[in-house]
């Protein structure tokens, strides 16, 4: 079975029919090329904002939530801040800064713990329901993000988890799987039966290279993990790439600032602009575009609070 339309761009999951073993794999083309599309990373950086954003698209699908979560990587690496984002109906976007990177022929690009450094994972749920938000912050460890985020679950939810996380220029992939709780309700299930199940399937995820995550068709990949008659494989959500940055938006980071602040830059430059770092995309404030910011009056005037 070939890449087909209906596995591009999108993040599904699956089950292992007998044991409480479950997990989820995503493949992000379009959406990807979307992604980055204003942005001109160098390739060793463009390969961690990819596996950023096929993690993040995993940590999203493990949850039931109306929102945003954010997968934050803060470090004093090549790379110190990177930023992913997924809705839950599965929008993504992500940005990173970084130092510049001029790699040699004899070192070759800088691997994870060169771009990550010392530093912190935050995993940030902003939710409608206020009871469903949550943060859970681990330090960067291992030699990978996925190590990162098998610490993450470990910590957060106490679930054995392993993650495998791939991006090229064109394609990002990813799978993820847990050991759920208990006997998941399955009250015949035998636990030396369970442990065994388990650790065919981290053996098969540990046996698992990118290449191989790039290359195969979802399905076919797990069935030779699994085996045809353990597998179950549902059809999954679409994933796109979406920047939820507006002039709304930004108008209400310039009144975070104050007046004084914007009034500054308006005496410089004769205007302000703001260029989205996720997209790019840049909002220009001219003088009365600004003194209407602040409740239309003079920037100058006394009045403003």
């Amino acid at each position: 079975m070939s890449l087909g339309v209906s596995d591009s761009d999108r993040v599904r999951r699956f089950v292992l029919e007998k044991h409480p073993i479950r997990g989820h794999a995503v493949r992000l083309a379009r959406s990807w090329l979307e992604l980055r599309e204003h942005q001109d990373y160098p390739p060793a950086v463009q390969k961690l904002v990819g596996e950023a954003v096929g993690a993040v698209v995993l940590l999203a699908a493990t949850l039931k939530f109306d929102g945003t979560l954010t997968l934050q990587l803060q470090g004093k690496g090549l790379v110190n801040l990177l930023v992913a984002q997924c809705t839950h109906d599965f929008k993504v976007r992500a940005m990173a800064r970084h130092e510049a990177i001029t790699p040699t022929d004899a070192e070759g690009e800088p691997g994870f713990r060169a771009l990550a450094g010392e530093g912190q994972i935050v995993v940030t749920v902003e939710a409608t329901d206020r009871a469903s938000s949550y943060q859970g912050v681990v330090p960067i460890t291992g030699h990978s993000l996925a190590e990162c985020l098998e610490a993450y679950f470990v910590q957060s939810e106490q679930l054995p988890t392993r993650v495998v996380l791939a991006a090229t220029s064109g394609l990002v992939s990813g799978m993820l799987v847990q050991r759920m709780p208990g006997e998941g309700g399955k009250q015949d299930v035998d636990p030396a039966e369970l442990e065994s199940a388990w650790m065919k399937a981290d053996h098969a995820m540990a046996g698992l290279h990118a290449i191989e995550l790039l290359d195969d068709d979802i399905e076919q990949r797990l069935v030779r993990m699994f085996g045809a008659d353990e597998v179950r494989v549902f059809g999954g959500k679409e994933t796109k790439y979406e920047c939820r940055c507006t002039r709304d938006r930004v108008a209400n980071v310039l009144r975070s600032l104050g007046v004084e602040e914007v009034r500054s830059v308006i005496a410089e430059q004769g205007a302000v602009t703001v260029t989205c770092e996720f997209c790019q995309k840049p909002y220009r404030f001219d003088p009365i575009d600004t003194e209407q910011l602040f409740t239309g009056s003079p920037l100058g005037s006394s009045s403003i609070n």
